[in-house]
Formats: structure tokens, C-alpha cells, sequence
């Protein structure tokens, strides 16, 4: 057995020490940092006892003999020992703080790399506070188990076997006597222990529900003030506040049981001291000296026993934490890049090749889809809501992976290319245009380097410069959260200026004509018509005179596809591409 599972098997918590080697793992790159704290441990522990025997010295001898001169080497010595614990703890301190920041900084940069990395489907189905108390929270919880928890831990049992031995060497009954108390100390500390666990992990789910809450809430802000919504919203945080207060309050009441019981015994300690030692130095059977050292002890034995409880549950606490982040770590949803093949230099021929997919189990959402997309060509699919449009977008720049059939690109399988190369070859805009809380031209280039003079000739292109050139800053503009600062038309204006800075071979519009006025929608279709030029493109759109001038258009029903054929052609099908036209043109 690991000498640290000997310390913590022996009080009686049960860890998970797969999940404590996993965290050591992350300390093997500051090794020196952790054996350094815990060399300074071991002197902490061993200059424990000194000034207690000090002060029996300068008692017994220096006193006693009026040595002046003793007791003033004898207080000088004690003030050296003061100034090196002084010393040793403050570089303690700092060592022990540096190294549990050193590690969640490696290990929250691995977390994000891996939420990242992450596919659709885990964040379809996880509430986002919940992985944000992992990426925040959870890991300063895990520092606290080296700032707090384990390596306090070890030098707490040190100074405390350190103590004991001396006041057995020294004086065996006095000590037996002094200790008599410790049984139901370790009994209360299980008790308080066992408890305590439990409240701290309430409060670790409360943390996290909380910040789900807040965090949705405020994301959905619009939503609860359009639908008057506030008094409703407001309750339910007060019901969640209040069980995160209640589950604290638990814990407090716990700790307010606890101390007192320690302070008692402690007191308890003490007082038979006092009361056999003090008979005993009225026999002069023992010293005044030895008496006051042993006093000096037990303060010293029963603040380290006090607070291990305390440590045990810092430690736990950040255990709990490790267990989930490490559990986020092992999610299965991580996407697979298997493929070698680089999508630089594709043509843009697509082909889904009886597609099957759904999101859940065999709930199926496209049902044997086949269709081909010729290099050049740009494609409108449409068809009513849940029909299967933009699940096809997704599954084209794999953000979901297919149950059955192939979708190829060049006649080459998409799971064959490397996935960074083929998203990198496909440019998307969304219906919902997200921009970051940063620049217009940061928001266009998304971080890589390019000209100003560049940046503004493709939102000439876009009919985006219009606006941007009025804005305070132009292209250093910051649009604000999610671009909350100019309208949604002007947000997708960005978005063609966007996908046009980063030269895809394939073009994907989502719905990116479907919320705005028909002046802004010209602008729209003319800078689609930009975008798609010598490009192939699929165009998803609700408004079909946005498509009118497509090559070719796809319609969807429950998954698979009903008509195709060009605007015209679709018209005098009179299916159901005409009805939809007939419903959106011709109302009286």
C-alpha cells in the first residue's frame, strides 16, 4: 500500500485512489515543487516539539539557576526556531499555493481542450452551468487539496506522531494521562467527518444548479421579460437559492457542533494535567519546567487533530471534484478524426449515399437519403420544419456521425478527410449569427491575420460596409455579447463577410434570410449570390424567393426527399414545392 493511502486508511475515509493517482499524475511535471513541500513538512514536524523543551529549559535550568545568561541564550534560541517556522511556513504556504494552482491550470487546460473537442451530441444533452462548475469551480476545489487538504494533511499526522513520541519519551504516565481524552476526540471527529461529507457534497450539487439556472436565465433574459415572466423566474431562483443555503447551513451547523467538542476535550486535556502534574510538582516528583512543556504540548497536539477533520473534508471536497472532472475527461462524446486525406484542395461534388440518421436511438430524422450535388451547383433544400434541413448541414461538416449510408465529398467518404481540413473547407451561415463580446474585424477573421484594407473590401462585397463604415471605430467596433449591439440583419451581413475571410470550397447558408426586412434581405440575396459564385452551395431557406435563382432545389418530407427540380420546374409540378410557393405569394 502508498504510504499516503497507510495515513488515510487509518482514518477511516474511504477514498477513490484511482481518481488521487490520476491528480498526481498531473503533479509529476512540478515533481520538485511537491517533494520541496513536503522536505519542508518533515522539518516543520520536527521543530514542533522544540519550544515546549525550550521553555521546560529555560524553567528547570536557566530559572532555576538564575543563569542569566542561559536564559538569555535559551530565549534567543527560542526566537530563532520562532523565525525559522516563521521562514519554513511562509515558503510552505507559497510552495503548496503555487503547486495547486500549477495543476488546475494543466488540468482545466486539458478540460477545455476536451469540451472542445466535444461533438454536438454531448451539449444537446448536458445544461452548460453544469460544465462551467467544471471548468471554474470544481478546479478551485481541487487546488484546495494541495493548498488545504492533502500535503497539510501529511504534515499535521507528522507533527502530531512527533509530539506524541516526545511526551511519551519524556514523561510516559504524564502522557498517557494528557492523551486520555483522544478516544472521543477520533470518535467525534469520525462522526463529524461522516456528516460533514455528505453536506459538502450537497453543496457541490446545489453549486452546480445554481449556476445552470443563472446561467440560462441569463442567456434567455428577452424570453422572461417578453413573456412577463420575471415573478415566475424569480421563484424558482429563490427555491434553488435557498436549498444552496440550506445545504451551507448544514454544514455550519456540523463545524458549530464540532470545534466546541475539540475545545472542550482540549480543556479537559489540559485541566488533568494541571491537576496531576501540579500535585505531582507540589511532591517535586516532577518539574515546574516539565509541566508548562506539557501544557505547551497538548495546545500543540489538539490544534492539528482539531483542524485534520476540517482538512479531511477539504480533501474530500476536492476528491468529489476530481471524481467529475475527471469524468468529463473520460466522456465518450469526444469526435473521432481518423481521417489523413486533406479537403484543400476539393473540387465540392456532394453525395449522400442512403443516409440514415437520428439523434436518439432509431428515432429516425433522415431515412435513406440519396442526392447528389455537382461541383459549382448551388442546391436550395427546403421543406417544412423538422423535415431534415439542417440536420443535412450538420452531418456534412460531421458535427454528427451518420448510423448508416456514406456521405462522400469528391467521391471520397468525409469520414476520410481530416476533420479540422474539412471544416476548414466548408463555409457556414446560420440563421442565429453568434459574435463574440470583440472586434468586427476579430469577428470576421476570427483571430488570424489580415489587413484592414482586405477585411474592408470583403464587406464591400457583403453590402456589410455600409454600416460598419458609420460606426464608432468601424472595423475596431465592438458589436457587444453575441453581437447585442446592431441589428440581426447587419449580424448576418458579418457573417457572409466572415465565411467570404476564410476562402471555403463549399458554401452552407441556414436560414440566413429568415428574420430580417425586405430591404435588408435584398442586400441578403445579393450577397449570398457573392458567396455561392463558383462555389458549390446548399442554401436552407423558409423564404423561397431567396432561392428562385438556385440551380437546382431539394424538397424535404419526414426525412426524405419528395421533389427536385428548378423553381420552374417545381411550379408546374404542382406539388408540394407549389403549394408552399402558393402559400407564401398568392394569400389574399
Amino acid at each position: 500500500m502508498h504510504p499516503i493511502q497507510k495515513i488515510m486508511s487509518t482514518s477511516g475515509t474511504a477514498f477513490n485512489w484511482k481518481v488521487l493517482n490520476r491528480i498526481m499524475f498531473y503533479v509529476r511535471p512540478f515533481r520538485f515543487l511537491f517533494v520541496a513541500t513536503v522536505v519542508i513538512t518533515v522539518l516543520l514536524a520536527v521543530l514542533a516539539p522544540l519550544r515546549p523543551w525550550l521553555t521546560q529549559q529555560a524553567l528547570d535550568i536557566d530559572i532555576a539557576k538564575h543563569d542569566i545568561k542561559g536564559l538569555t541564550r535559551t530565549v534567543a534560541f527560542m526566537f530563532g526556531v520562532l523565525l525559522l517556522q516563521s521562514l519554513l511556513q511562509f515558503v510552505y504556504t507559497t510552495l503548496t499555493n503555487r503547486l495547486g494552482q500549477e495543476v488546475i491550470l494543466s488540468l482545466r487546460n486539458n478540460l477545455f481542450k476536451k469540451v472542445s473537442a466535444f461533438g454536438l451530441a454531448y451539449f444537446d444533452k448536458t445544461p452548460l452551468g453544469i460544465t462551467i462548475t467544471r471548468l471554474v469551480s470544481d478546479m478551485e476545489t481541487i487546488a484546495d487539496i494541495f493548498s488545504d487538504g492533502l500535503i497539510l494533511i501529511i504534515s499535521d499526522m507528522l507533527q502530531v506522531v512527533v509530539i506524541i513520541a516526545v511526551m511519551f519519551y519524556i514523561h510516559p504516565l504524564l502522557a498517557a494521562i494528557s492523551l486520555s481524552t483522544i478516544p472521543v476526540l477520533l470518535l467525534a471527529t469520525r462522526v463529524f467527518q461522516k456528516n460533514i461529507r455528505k453536506t459538502f457534497n450537497d453543496v457541490r450539487i446545489q453549486v452546480a444548479k445554481l449556476n445552470e439556472f443563472v446561467q440560462e436565465h441569463l442567456v434567455a433574459m428577452r424570453i422572461v421579460q417578453l413573456f412577463n415572466r420575471e415573478e415566475e423566474e424569480l421563484n424558482k431562483f429563490y427555491d434553488i437559492n435557498a436549498k444552496h443555503r440550506d445545504a451551507n447551513i448544514r454544514s455550519i451547523w456540523y463545524y458549530s457542533l464540532f470545534f466546541p467538542v475539540v475545545e472542550i476535550l482540549s480543556a479537559v486535556s489540559i485541566g488533568l494535567i494541571v491537576w496531576y502534574g501540579g500535585l505531582n510538582v507540589l511532591q517535586s516528583s516532577i518539574s515546574l519546567g516539565l509541566l508548562v512543556a506539557f501544557i505547551q504540548y497538548i495546545n500543540q497536539l489538539f490544534r492539528p487533530i482539531r483542524e485534520l477533520a476540517d482538512k479531511f473534508n477539504t480533501l474530500q471536497m476536492g476528491m468529489v471534484s476530481s471524481e467529475r472532472v475527471f469524468k468529463l475527461l473520460d466522456e465518450p462524446f469526444t469526435e473521432v478524426n481518423s481521417g489523413q486525406k486533406s479537403a484543400d484542395k476539393i473540387i465540392g461534388k456532394i453525395e449522400f449515399r442512403d443516409v440514415w440518421f437520428a439523434y436518439k436511438n432509431e428515432e429516425w430524422i433522415l431515412r435513406g437519403l440519396s442526392f447528389t450535388i455537382p461541383a459549382g451547383q448551388s442546391v436550395a433544400i427546403v421543406g417544412a420544419t423538422g423535415a431534415g434541413k439542417t440536420t443535412i448541414i450538420s452531418l456534412i461538416n460531421r458535427l454528427y456521425e451518420i448510423q448508416k449510408g456514406r456521405i462522400l465529398i469528391d467521391d471520397i467518404d468525409i469520414r476520410e478527410y481530416d476533420l479540422y481540413s474539412l471544416r476548414n473547407a466548408i463555409g457556414v451561415v446560420l440563421q442565429d449569427v453568434f459574435l463574440f463580446s470583440d472586434s468586427i474585424k476579430n469577428n470576421i477573421t476570427l483571430y488570424k491575420e489580415q489587413d484592414d484594407i482586405v477585411i474592408e473590401a470583403l464587406l464591400k462585397q457583403t453590402g456589410a460596409w455600409h454600416f460598419v463604415e458609420k460606426l464608432p471605430g468601424q472595423l475596431h467596433y465592438n458589436p457587444g455579447e453575441r453581437g447585442g449591439l446592431i441589428s440581426t440583419g447587419q449580424r448576418q451581413l458579418l457573417s457572409f463577410a466572415r465565411v467570404l475571410a476564410h476562402h471555403p470550397k463549399l458554401i452552407i447558408l441556414d436560414e440566413a434570410t429568415s428574420s430580417v426586412d425586405s430591404k435588408l434581405e435584398q442586400l441578403l440575396v445579393n450577397a449570398t449570390e457573392v458567396l455561392t459564385k463558383n462555389r458549390t452551395s446548399i442554401i436552407i431557406a423558409h423564404r423561397l424567393s431567396t432561392i428562385e435563382k438556385a440551380d437546382r432545389i431539394i424538397v424535404l418530407q419526414k426525412g426524405s426527399i419528395v421533389e427536385d427540380g428548378n423553381h420552374q420546374i417545381l411550379l408546374q409540378k404542382k406539388g408540394v414545392y407549389a403549394h408552399l410557393h402558393e402559400v407564401q405569394f398568392m394569400q389574399p
